[in-house]
């Protein structure tokens, strides 16, 4: 009996969460500082176990970076797409980490720390070696931060694919040999994001609508179905916040 009580909850606190991001979205303010408020500890979770260290509000500014963050993924959630915002926030929250650390890291090469000692000529080798050694860990952070999203980037797409009944070796089965079929495959997806009733379906209903592409493109229903697994992945990627996956398929 406990399962299926924790479901209800679970979707009750999903719904919740939806109207409060509605409601924030069309201008509700108090929605908008009660989804702050609410996901404060959410977003020092985040923040901290991408910095890997303890955060305090008010004294770090890595926390007003993903609180910022955490506001703009409310607005740009798109209710209908039907994933996960908190997995959303997330991925946005990283990246404005990731965008403020870099930056940070320019305004260290551009301002040496030595600059603000005011009463020396020239820098000591104890500041010099500190600064070179502050540098060298901000570069290997950057470093590991971009790899570390595209693994989670990757991970949060295994499992949107799962979803969708599609496993990464499937896909990988699936996927056009070809250039030419490649290329039709992304412009098949790329219909199907840019128009809202097609993607509203592909989500709804978890596949490909196969009966109203074959009616609109010149491709026969055969070629569908033998790239469609290979077609969803792409209109996946389009549709989410995958940064990386999308870089490549535009290489394509």
């Amino acid at each position: 009996m406990r399962v299926p009580l924790k479901r209800k909850q679970g979707r009750e606190d999903s719904t919740n969460l939806n109207r409060l991001i509605g409601e924030a979205q069309n201008g509700r303010n108090d929605a908008r500082e009660k989804l702050i408020r609410d996901y404060l500890p959410f977003i020092l979770r985040v923040a901290s176990k991408v910095t890997k260290r303890y955060l305090r509000p008010g004294e770090d500014d890595e926390v007003s970076v993903g609180m910022m963050a955490f506001n703009e993924a409310i607005n740009e959630y798109d209710l209908q797409k039907g994933s996960s915002f908190l997995s959303f926030s997330e991925i946005v929250m990283r990246r404005r980490l990731t965008d403020y650390f870099r930056k940070e890291a320019h305004f260290r090469r551009e301002i040496p720390m030595s600059s603000f000692q005011v009463e020396r000529q020239e820098p000591e080798e104890g500041d010099i070696a500190e600064f070179l050694r502050e540098q060298q860990a901000t570069d290997n952070y950057l470093i590991l931060s971009e790899n570390r999203e595209r693994k989670e980037e990757i991970f949060h797409f295994r499992d949107m694919l799962a979803d969708y009944g599609i496993s990464f070796s499937e896909l990988v089965a699936a996927s056009p040999k070809h250039e030419d079929a490649r290329a039709r495959a992304i412009e098949v997806a790329k219909v199907i994001v840019s128009d809202p009733k097609l993607r509203a379906q592909l989500v709804k209903k978890k596949g490909l609508p196969i009966k109203e592409l074959h009616g609109r493109l010149r491709v026969s229903r055969k070629t569908l179905e033998r790239q469609r697994k290979y077609i969803l992945a792409v209109a996946l990627i389009l549709m989410g916040e995958f940064q990386h996956l999308r870089a490549y398929v535009d290489k394509l």
